[in-house]
């Protein structure tokens, strides 16, 4: 195997990318979680999407 740096910044389907990918996507998750239990409604609620 190549000794590549996983932590790198590259753009298409590289190990780099998917790990920011999902480091991302944990962030987002978090924030989702924290805004429905700081204001106790659902997100879609929250954006107006839901009346």
């Amino acid at each position: 195997m190549y000794n590549t740096d996983k932590n790198l910044w590259s753009w298409g389907f590289t190990s780099g990318a998917e790990n920011w990918n999902g480091r991302l996507a944990m962030l987002g998750f978090v924030a989702l979680i924290f805004t429905e239990n700081f204001f106790q409604t659902n997100i879609l609620n929250f954006l107006g999407l839901l009346n």
